[in-house]
């Protein structure tokens, strides 16, 4: 089965009903296909991901990779109009996971830019996280080796970015006691 007609909004259940071989995030009803991500893109995301998994071994939070649909609602499940995939979503509050993914905000989120995701990384899904208070997002730049990292402030907006390159390490925001360290996700 495809998409279905071309329609203005779509919703959740239309996202439900779409081929399961096509990766595909829904925003604000709008759709958007995903193409397959480069050798670079998953070589970060794997080791972004050992690092969090390793960390969080034995501990009540959890760390997931793309695919992992995360919904977001308006006002009731019904409404679902955006689902999006992170690349990296840490989840602290089980009560949010469900089979299909994560209803609602993770603690924190990880993207990492291609050429055909970056404006939507660094302006739509900023926006939606940052309005849905995803405590933490970073984005990541492969070919500037650099990462941004937003946190939710106490007037439920991101501050100004702090800014990592390749030589450095992040102390993660949401821990009192992870460092992610940038030379083993750039090597």
């Amino acid at each position: 089965m495809g998409l279905p007609d071309k329609k203005e909004i779509y919703t959740y259940e239309d996202y439900l009903n779409w081929p399961d071989n096509q990766r595909i995030e829904l925003i604000n009803g709008q759709v958007y296909l995903m193409t397959p991500p480069l050798r670079i893109h998953q070589k970060i995301s794997g080791a972004i991901y050992t690092q969090f998994s390793n960390y969080l071994k034995d501990r009540e939070c959890e760390v997931y990779y793309a695919p992992f649909g995360v919904k977001f609602t308006e006002k009731n499940e019904k409404d679902i109009k955006t689902v999006v995939e992170p690349d990296i979503a840490v989840v602290c509050d089980k009560s949010k996971l469900d089979n299909e993914g994560c209803k609602g905000a993770p603690d924190l989120i990880v993207e990492i830019t291609s050429p055909s995701t970056a404006r939507r990384d660094r302006v739509e899904k900023f926006n939606l996280y940052e309005k849905n208070g995803v405590k933490e997002y970073w984005i990541i730049e492969p070919d500037l080796k650099i990462v941004n990292v937003f946190i939710l402030q106490e007037n439920n907006r991101y501050g100004r970015p702090e800014i990592y390159t390749e030589e450095d390490k992040i102390k993660v925001y949401i821990f009192d006691d992870l460092v992610i360290d940038l030379k083993d996700v750039f090597s």
